[in-house]
């Protein structure tokens, strides 16, 4: 019998990776990762390991997620050391629990090791806490996303006293999710910062309010990977930016 490890990746910078979860990478026989996973991290595994793509777009899946469950068993029964490199952290919205509910099932032994989530990674690395001392504190991540035809899963209506809100795969329904905000009463004037491709050497990121976030976002057409940030820390951005800055100790690694 082998082994799994569900491995975070960390949000695109590929020295976020944690050490444990590099280790993993380097002892991999297997390795099945993700469409936001930094191809760079691949270079860390052994010449003979099997890289297994197995990203996924919005309206385009590479492989089924149930797929992905079926490899990991098949794999670890054959004897193999498998890591699943997924982007951010496993548990954040990573499908992570469903492929250790499967290998749970199945008796195959596993461990899972966290990453660094977008939701705290690219708010800092664009110069926004997700929490202040005199702005929030209070902090929640939140889902974006609405499945087709599925029922609404986030209550927007509990959201009106969070301070600061990371949502993620939102860019799509941005307007839905502005408007929502504003109906279960946060301000029109609350300041949102929308970053694109955080902690990458692509990283931009765009301010406005709920009130004029959606307007900002077409005419700077900002794409997915997105995150949105919700609350009245992203005003600190002008204070502390510091990764987009053309300065040349902004990205020197230490």
């Amino acid at each position: 019998m082998g082994k799994v490890y569900l491995v975070g990746a960390g949000p695109g910078d590929p020295d976020l990776i944690t050490v444990k979860g590099l280790k993993c990478i380097q002892q991999a026989d297997v390795i099945l990762y993700d469409r936001l996973v930094n191809k760079e991290l691949l270079t860390h595994a052994k010449p003979e390991a099997d890289l297994i793509y197995c990203g996924k777009l919005p309206d385009y899946h590479t492989m089924q997620q149930e797929t992905i469950n079926a490899f990991l068993v098949k794999l670890a029964k054959k004897g193999k050391v498998v890591t699943r490199l997924k982007g951010g952290d496993p548990f954040v919205f990573g499908r992570g629990a469903e492929e250790a509910e499967a290998l749970v099932k199945n008796g195959i032994p596993f461990e899972v090791i966290p990453g660094i989530t977008a939701g705290i990674a690219a708010p800092a690395y664009a110069g926004i806490p997700v929490t202040h001392r005199e702005a929030g504190a209070s902090f929640a991540i939140v889902t974006g996303h609405r499945r087709a035809g599925a029922e609404e899963q986030t209550k927007w209506e509990s959201l009106k006293g969070i301070d600061t809100l990371a949502i993620y795969m939102g860019m799509s329904n941005l307007p839905y999710i502005c408007g929502q905000l504003i109906h279960h009463g946060k301000s029109e004037q609350t300041p949102v910062a929308l970053v694109e491709w955080g902690t990458t050497e692509k990283q931009r990121t765009v301010t406005g309010t709920l009130g004029t976030i959606v307007t900002i976002a077409q005419k700077e057409q900002v794409q997915n990977p997105s995150m949105i940030i919700v609350g009245e820390v992203v005003r600190f951005r002008e204070k502390i930016k510091w990764f987009e800055q053309p300065l040349p100790y902004a990205r020197e690694a230490f």
